[in-house]
């Protein structure tokens, strides 16, 4: 399977990633969606920031979900992973009411040609069988 992520400008995340500082994505919901129980190992992720072209691509490593997650387990999470995720532990204020996370290993992360996708999908991941699908 491979799936678009969408990452948000503010904190650099997609040139962490393509750095190598980031090699963790993670996903932090109230509620069960993609990619929860859409995720495999071997499958490839696509990067764009809001508003941008897509420009990487990383193959999943491997994932942990958690659930049913307490404040002090979000904290605790954070603090195991933050410089993993791109973060710092200030980032608990964006996640504090989150119950569900996904953490994402990625690995053979690599710079693409730059290709647009389709706009009108509205969530921040999609998983789909090609990302043609989404190609423009």
């Amino acid at each position: 399977m491979e799936h678009l992520a969408i990452l948000s400008k503010t904190n650099n995340l997609l040139s962490k990633i393509l750095s190598g500082e980031k090699t963790i994505e993670s996903r932090w919901y109230k509620h069960k969606k993609a990619p929860f129980g859409t995720l495999s190992k071997g499958d490839i992720i696509y990067f764009k920031e809001s508003g941008a072209q897509v420009t990487a691509r990383a193959s999943v490593k491997d994932f942990e979900v958690y659930e049913n997650l307490s404040p002090d387990e979000i904290k605790s999470i954070l603090s195991r992973y933050s410089a993993q995720l791109g973060v710092d532990i200030s980032y608990y204020d964006n996640i504090k009411d989150k119950t569900l996370c996904m953490l994402i290993f990625l690995q053979d992360v690599e710079k693409i040609p730059p290709f647009n996708v389709k706009k009108s999908y509205g969530t921040a991941w999609i998983s789909l069988d090609s990302i043609n699908k989404l190609r423009i």
